[in-house]
């Protein structure tokens, strides 16, 4: 990442190289507070608002091609929490079939959400809180950007806690000694807790410090990993249930209520994945192509979900076959692997799988609405620094424990997301049928596209309040505990609606590039 943050780049068809002005861009215009004059920044960007970070991509150079996507899914997909919610439909009367069926149907709804919201980042190659500004207004896309962001960095925090708890098994089943170390307690952690939980913390911040472009080498390293893991994990149950499975439990469900099931499972496959249809174009900004997109979530999603379904069932029915219970993760079957040296590799697998899904779905979402937010003093790297202390600060296993926290608060920025959608996709979709005006992000003018009124879009504002408490109340209110597993879906249709019915019709649409004022992909 270039510490020149705040550079502005230079008007179309200057030097081939493309790359930023080193001049100071303060100014926008005649009238800027900074009195830089205009020769500097031609095109009139405001530097609160556009930095190298934020600057949308240039088409040429991008690096993410369909393997990239696809290992985005084959880490995330067959992360610890989706084994843990799709063995739970396991347990809670879904058999075999039952549950493939569930996967799949979410799978394929997915797969459609996906690509819309993965073309927006293609097009204009710009991240999810520049994207926000389209519908929310240059200032108003604050509210969905920090709504994601921190929803992510808990889940950045608590996710990085699950994974030591895996390294502090793995430490022990090495070092049987280190045990003693596992037993005070320092706010909530004994010192081997504090010692595994601070050495992933740093490497994450180390992997992030070098940029997107190292995600993306690590998605593609840890996707076949995952993989071949879990597969493998899947044939050893198999062979240890002596070559059969159980493919229900005793209270399976039956009639309407397994359909319910059914199609309250599949939906809520899809809510877990909200966060990320909101900024995968954070992602997708660097895809090199709309092929590259649908091929990599075509076989990252429905291709690669029913084979996460069908790892489940085995692992699932096998251990039910075996003992009568159901386990709740692929690490409670990681623990009884009898060998030291499997049990390392294993635990070494699932602590690259956690890694990898905490950089992808906790740690950019957070990073890019900081540096978004402090334009002028946060590039992608110290964003990234200070969203890993604001999840180390919060002390996530406090959080992990509360189920308060988890239902209300977490829970409650989550069925926000729903009607964000809505909103989001309405516009760029429907209303402005994929015409943007990249460069107008940017600027910070009342004459600008999405200026709105003093940079906030109140219509969609005026749309995302009653549609959010409308999810909230489906989401937690008892008396529609029917609706709950639908609540996302539900708020993701009337945020559009609620939208499309109060939007302003009459400004005038445009569509111009952001090539002039775009960067290297790879910055």
């Amino acid at each position: 990442m270039t510490a020149q943050n705040h550079t502005m780049p230079p008007a179309a068809g200057s030097d081939a190289t493309g790359m930023a002005s080193t001049a100071d861009p303060a100014g926008v215009d005649a009238e800027s507070p900074t009195g830089a004059p205009r020769e500097n920044n031609p095109l009139g960007l405001s530097p609160g608002l556009y930095n190298q970070d934020l600057a949308p991509t240039r088409r040429r150079g991008r690096t993410w091609n369909a393997y990239s996507i696809f290992t985005l899914w084959a880490n995330d997909v067959h992360s610890l929490g989706n084994y843990g919610f799709a063995i739970g439909l396991f347990a809670l009367g879904l058999g075999g079939w039952q549950i493939l069926l569930a996967l799949g149907l979410g799978g394929a709804l997915l797969f459609l959400l996906l690509n819309l919201s993965g073309f927006m980042g293609e097009k204009t190659g710009v991240p999810f809180p520049v994207m926000s500004r389209i519908s929310f207004g240059i200032h108003g896309a604050q509210i969905p950007a920090l709504i994601r962001g921190a929803v992510a960095i808990a889940w950045f925090g608590i996710q990085t806690y699950l994974a030591s708890v895996v390294l502090r098994i793995m430490i022990v089943a090495v070092v049987p000694a280190a045990a003693r170390f596992d037993e005070s307690n320092y706010w909530g952690l004994s010192a081997l807790g504090w010692m595994s939980f601070l050495v992933l913390w740093a490497l994450q911040l180390v992997i992030v410090s070098y940029g997107m472009e190292m995600i993306r080498k690590y998605e593609a390293f840890a996707g076949p990993v995952i993989l071949v893991t879990m597969a493998a994990l899947a044939i050893w149950m198999f062979t240890e249930a002596q070559g059969s499975i159980a493919w229900s439990t005793p209270e399976s469900k039956t009639g309407l209520d397994m359909w319910l099931a059914i199609f309250g499972g599949a939906t809520l496959w899809v809510s877990i994945y909200g966060t990320f249809v909101l900024n995968f174009c954070d992602f997708t900004r660097g895809a090199s192509s709309k092929g590259a997109i649908v091929r990599g979530n075509f076989y990252g999603i429905p291709i690669n979900m029913l084979l996460f379904g069908a790892i489940v069932v085995v692992l699932a029915g096998a251990q039910f076959k075996i003992n009568g219970t159901v386990i709740e993760s692929p690490a409670d079957i990681v623990q009884t692997v009898p060998n030291t040296f499997l049990l390392v590799l294993a635990c070494l697998a699932l602590l690259i799988l956690t890694i990898a899904v905490n950089l992808m779905a906790n740690f950019v979402a957070p990073i890019y609405a900081l540096s978004n937010l402090f334009p002028k003093t946060l590039n992608f790297r110290r964003a990234g620094l200070v969203s890993g202390l604001l999840g180390l600060l919060i002390l996530p296993w406090n959080l992990y424990n509360s189920p308060i926290v988890i239902t209300y608060f977490l829970g409650g920025l989550g069925a926000l997301l729903g009607p964000l959608f809505g909103i989001i996709m309405a516009d760029y979709w429907l209303l402005r049928r994929a015409r943007v005006n990249v460069p107008d992000l940017y600027r910070d003018r009342p004459q600008t596209e999405y200026y709105y009124r003093r940079g906030v879009n109140p219509r969609a504002v005026a749309a995302l309040i009653p549609t959010a408490l409308t999810a909230m109340v489906l989401a937690f209110v008892p008396a529609f505990a029917a609706l709950s597993a639908f609540s996302w879906i539900i708020g993701s249709v009337l945020g559009a609606v609620v939208y499309l019915s109060i939007a302003d019709r009459r400004t005038p649409i445009t569509d111009v590039s952001g090539e002039p004022i775009a960067v290297a992909s790879t910055h």
